[in-house]
């Protein structure tokens, strides 16, 4: 896909993992919506370049309205969603042998992953009525996590709904194969998001050490060039791609 001129639609775009993208985005010309619960946060140094909508991913009116305000810019021919909430940290029964909150388990499940659905099945509807371009109407990148096949203790809820996201994608590559949609996924692994610097420097060196090669956090502008290189190679879909250097998490 060439991105020159294209529309793209990025949740989660105004931190970390998704800011990068979008970075990446503009440099290669795309004319980008950011849609994030928070998009105008200090410091996103995108200058009136990119569109910024404020929506939750799980609520369709909200993701609707995010589509509209990107179809300015021409047909929406690009997802990628990076949207999300991280681990609760919840055990499965805890030291006083009482159940985990069902709730809490809940929500994080129903934004990564009925998150997750929302927006693709809405924006592929809208990919699914544009012109082909080389036979291709759009193509989207979501995002797992490598938790999703190793996850650690008190990750159940975040593992299940990453797991989904998976899970997910050759599926919805082969149903929207018709309309020329493609779908991926990208799984990273420990990057250098402004969640892990809350972690104490021992904490942090703790995850490094865990990392075969190369041996540091990853960088997001890593994960933006991935997302990119996956939206320009025709070829690739249905594939679920690990960023982590090759890391295996540990039980704990």
């Amino acid at each position: 896909m060439e991105l020159q001129g294209v529309s793209a639609v990025v949740t989660g775009g105004a931190s970390g993992l998704g800011l990068a993208t979008v970075r990446r985005l503009l440099e290669r010309g795309a004319k980008v919506t950011v849609v994030d619960r928070e998009p105008d946060r200090p410091g996103l140094g995108l200058d009136g370049r990119a569109r910024l909508v404020t929506a939750d991913v799980t609520a369709a009116g909200d993701v609707e309205r995010a589509i509209e305000a990107a179809r300015a810019d021409g047909p929406v021919r690009v997802l990628v969603h990076c949207a999300g909430r991280g681990s609760d940290r919840l055990r499965i029964v805890d030291r006083s042998h009482a159940a985990g909150d069902l709730d809490v388990f809940a929500e994080v499940v129903h934004t990564n992953l009925v998150g997750t659905y929302n927006v693709l099945r809405l924006v592929a509807a809208e990919m699914s009525r544009n012109e082909p371009v080389g036979g291709c109407r759009g193509a989207c990148v979501l995002t797992s996590s490598i938790a999703a096949f190793e996850g650690q203790i008190g990750q159940t809820s975040y593992s299940a709904s990453k797991a989904g996201v998976h899970a997910m994608t050759l599926v919805a590559a082969r149903d929207l194969a018709r309309y020329g949609i493609r779908v991926n996924t990208i799984a990273p692994g420990t990057f250098d998001t402004a969640m892990l610097g809350r972690l104490r420097p021992e904490l942090r060196a703790d995850l490094v050490s865990a990392i075969p090669y190369p041996a540091r956090l990853g960088d997001p502008a890593e994960f933006g060039r991935m997302a990119v290189g996956v939206l320009e190679n025709d070829y690739l879909n249905g594939e679920t791609i690990r960023l982590d250097g090759a890391m295996r998490m540990a039980a704990r």
